[in-house]
């Protein structure tokens, strides 16, 4: 392996850090974005019913935020449930932004080493034809062991740049596809809460309270 690697050429260096980093980012993202880590089935359940039986508290709300992508998307929707629903909404799809941010954190770099490696793979591949003429030059074509070298190079950088990429942009396209289906199923249940606030008028009577209390006493 070590032979065809130094065979490869100077390019090889790189194409092997590239491969190195998409595994880790290929990985990671994997990880990360498992459905039971993004949208925990039973963490919308305990909301709903915070929301019904209008037990809703800062820290439920401060612990539903560390929860998971889902919880910060819900709990920004909680703690404005006293405001209008055009802010409520707004407040969501701001942190839904943030959110997306998140997941999609790293897959820009495996597309670009994606889209890099045929590139570096074609310039060792110019390198090692380049080595090719120049030993046609010096030794004519007559010594097939000075035209070696620059063969191997050209053909090894060729197949590494594609190794590299192939998979890359295979994974690339799988965690973009797997970060929308969840940024999908984050609206929806986003909208749903929305819906649930609505239709338990008791929050809303209950922050009304609170502030006419408020402008009483501070008159």
């Amino acid at each position: 392996m070590f032979e065809i690697v130094k065979a490869g050429g100077f390019m090889m260096g790189p194409l092997i850090l590239a491969s190195i980093v998409a595994a880790a980012i290929i990985l990671e993202r994997l990880w990360t974005l498992q459905s039971k880590r993004v949208l925990p089935a039973e963490l919308t359940d305990k909301v709903w019913r915070w929301v019904e039986q209008g037990q809703i508290q800062d820290k439920h709300i401060a612990a539903l935020e560390q929860n998971s992508p889902l919880g910060k998307v819900l709990a920004a929707g909680l703690a404005n449930r006293h405001r209008d629903r055009a802010i409520l909404k707004e407040a969501i799809e701001d942190t839904g932004r943030h959110v997306v941010h998140e997941l999609e954190r790293f897959i820009s770099t495996l597309g670009m080493i994606a889209s890099l490696s045929p590139l570096m793979g074609l310039l060792g591949t110019v390198t090692g034809m380049i080595r090719t003429f120049n030993a046609i030059t010096t030794a004519g074509v007559g010594n097939p062991t000075a035209l070696a070298g620059g063969i191997a190079e050209a053909l090894i950088c060729t197949a590494a740049g594609l190794a590299v990429a192939i998979p890359a942009t295979i994974c690339y396209r799988l965690l973009r596809g797997r970060v929308e289906r969840l940024v999908v199923a984050m609206e929806k249940e986003a909208m749903k809460l929305v819906q649930a606030i609505e239709q338990q008028p008791g929050i809303r009577m209950q922050t009304g309270a609170h502030a006419a209390g408020s402008r009483g006493a501070a008159a």
